[in-house]
């Protein structure tokens, strides 16, 4: 059995990830902003969340096939856009876009994604989305548009949630920032992790950010081309007239993500997005947000029951994806769970992620008599059965009354 066989959650991808990483690399991936407030928000939002099971129900043929945008997936969920993958390990967003067609589920490839969307859209096919952020020259983000569009790619994501940059102090504290600026200690950890280190040289260090790569100069290095991204987003200008514009651009399903406010759920569906994705960009905006999975109830309050809403940010469990369900999303997104498995062990780990999810969510709906996706809802709930039973009894002291 290899190390990646012998993974039996999420949490044992992490730390087979941790392993392999320097530390520099892995508080990128794991860490939040300031105090990490926001992590753990994202986190108890689930742990604080229960189910309640109904039994005698009979659930021995389940199934967990989901329907969205009118394509059939094998599972509710998908995975998230996690920027700089292939830097944490060499070719990760590939292996990402390999097993999203094997496995039929969506990736969204990342705006900040080191392989490009023509070498993803060849091993995922429709399976491939893309997350457009903003860029100061508009040009770029319609070009963008036009590229995906040429390459048949159904979906799109507009991320709404990076005005400004965020305060990331553990990347700070490392020196992972522009330029790169390595402390002594930082450097001498990184010495512990040799398999990383002789491959990422080996590899020619700083991967190329594929998708920007066309925008530079031909003899632009990997390092030119992350300052020309650096200096186009995040864009404060950005309004709501700039998503109008990609809208106008793109024929395809549009998302908007990073959607919070219910107020700016109205909004967006009436500048035409097809769908919206609740959530607050992994904690690693603004600290003191609340939780998507906390959101997700108004916002579907404001948009109504036809509106396809997925959610991400804090999912790390099969559970989590069941428990966002039953509170109102249509889809799931994921990004660190496979990041840690691409990090862990390349196409393998990435495997081992999606199937220790789709494995946890069946368990789930099978402890809970789902027996389908359709049967998930708020009656699964704490809150709604306590309710439910409070006006129950309500009305039965008021007969006796």
């Amino acid at each position: 059995m290899s190390r990646i066989d012998s993974a039996i959650n999420i949490d044992d991808l992490k730390r087979m990830a941790k392993r392999k990483l320097p530390k520099i690399m892995f508080d990128f991936i794991e860490g939040g902003v300031e105090d990490e407030v926001g992590l753990r928000t994202n986190t108890n939002a689930f742990r604080d969340l229960r189910l309640v099971p109904r039994y005698y129900v009979d659930t021995s043929k389940r199934e967990q096939k989901s329907k969205l945008f009118g394509n059939d997936f094998a599972s509710p969920f998908g995975i998230a856009p996690t920027g700089m993958a292939g830097a944490f390990r060499k070719d990760a967003e590939l292996f990402l876009a390999q097993t999203a067609r094997e496995a039929n589920i969506p990736y969204l490839m990342s705006g900040a994604s080191n392989a490009s969307m023509e070498q993803g859209a060849k091993l995922a096919g429709k399976n491939l989305w893309y997350q457009i952020y903003g860029a100061k020259n508009r040009a770029f983000q319609l070009d963008l548009v036009r590229r995906a569009t040429d390459l048949g790619l159904t979906t799109l994501a507009v991320t709404c949630d990076v005005p400004v940059a965020s305060n990331r102090e553990r990347n700070r504290r490392n020196g992972f920032v522009r330029p790169l600026r390595m402390t002594l200690p930082t450097i001498l950890e990184a010495m512990l992790h040799p398999g990383w280190v002789i491959n990422y040289y080996r590899s020619g260090g700083l991967p190329m950010l594929g998708n920007w790569q066309p925008y530079a100069d031909k003899t632009a290095s990997a390092d030119d081309v992350a300052g020309l991204f650096a200096s186009q987003t995040p864009d404060a200008s950005q309004v709501w007239g700039d998503l109008e514009a990609i809208r106008n651009a793109w024929g395809g399903k549009l998302l908007l993500k990073g959607v919070m406010h219910p107020e700016d759920a109205r909004i967006a569906l009436n500048m035409g997005v097809d769908g919206l994705i609740v959530s607050n960009h992994g904690a690693r905006q603004l600290d003191m947000m609340p939780s998507p999975l906390d959101m997700l109830p108004m916002i579907r309050s404001a948009v109504g029951p036809d509106v396809p809403l997925l959610l991400d940010s804090g999912v790390r469990r099969g559970s989590d994806i069941v428990a966002a369900m039953c509170m109102g999303a249509d889809f799931v997104l994921t990004g660190r769970a496979t990041l840690y498995g691409a990090t862990a062990g390349g196409l393998d780990g990435v495997k081992k992620a999606v199937s220790i999810l789709q494995r946890e969510i069946d368990l789930v709906m099978g402890q809970i008599g789902a027996l389908n996706l359709d049967a998930l809802g708020p009656h699964f709930l704490l809150d709604t059965v306590r309710a439910e039973e409070e006006r129950r009894n309500t009305g039965a002291m008021a007969v006796r009354r």
